[in-house]
């Protein structure tokens, strides 16, 4: 059975670079999750052309949008880059160009050209849930997320927030914080009959 080995962070891509290349709706869709996700990431969109929804979303967020044609140089300074374009070659060029300046890349819907994928992701406040199917079935990830959202209770924000306070008021060592705080939590783990 084949075993998803990707390892799961969370970037603060309000302190990164980001570069979309793409202005279409594959474009639309990367810049959409990522803002909705972390509406203050710095963002910078290269394209010939610029739909109107991601001139909305440019204009609602502090994205940057050049229009004019790609070239290597347009990833310079940037730690992130997502290829979007539709246009096969040219995102593939991307990835290449990419790799050459050792930058993080994700080429949309072509895996093997990924670094990185886009999951689906659950947000409830400070509690943020990434889902990641190894880049074979977004319909899934889409579908975990939906299921996520419905189950997650909305005040779970809360939750967290309490137990954060009560963690500072924890004087012991990390091993005896943990172990207080396993023993707090461990009834959400149990069934309620």
């Amino acid at each position: 059975m084949e075993k998803n080995e990707l390892y799961p962070i969370f970037l603060k891509v309000h302190a990164l670079n980001v570069t979309i290349i793409g202005g279409g709706w594959v474009g639309q869709e990367k810049l959409g999750f990522l803002l909705k996700s972390s509406p203050n990431a710095k963002v910078k969109m290269i394209a010939i052309a610029f739909n109107e929804e991601v001139k909305t979303l440019a204009a609602q967020h502090q994205v940057i949008l050049v229009e004019k044609a790609y070239e290597a140089s347009d990833l310079d300074g940037s730690q992130m880059i997502i290829a979007a374009t539709n246009e096969e070659g040219v995102n593939i060029q991307i990835y290449h160009d990419a790799k050459s300046k050792n930058i993080l890349v994700n080429v949309a819907d072509n895996p093997p050209y990924c670094d990185f994928y886009m999951g689906g992701i659950v947000i409830k406040g400070n509690v943020k849930i990434a889902i990641s199917t190894n880049g074979k079935s977004p319909t899934t990830a889409k579908r975990l997320r939906q299921f996520f959202e419905e189950v997650l209770p909305d005040d779970i924000n809360k939750l967290v927030e309490n137990l954060n306070t009560y963690r500072k008021t924890l004087k012991n060592d990390f091993e005896s914080k943990v172990e207080q705080l396993n023993t707090l939590t461990e009834g959400l783990l149990k069934n309620k009959e």
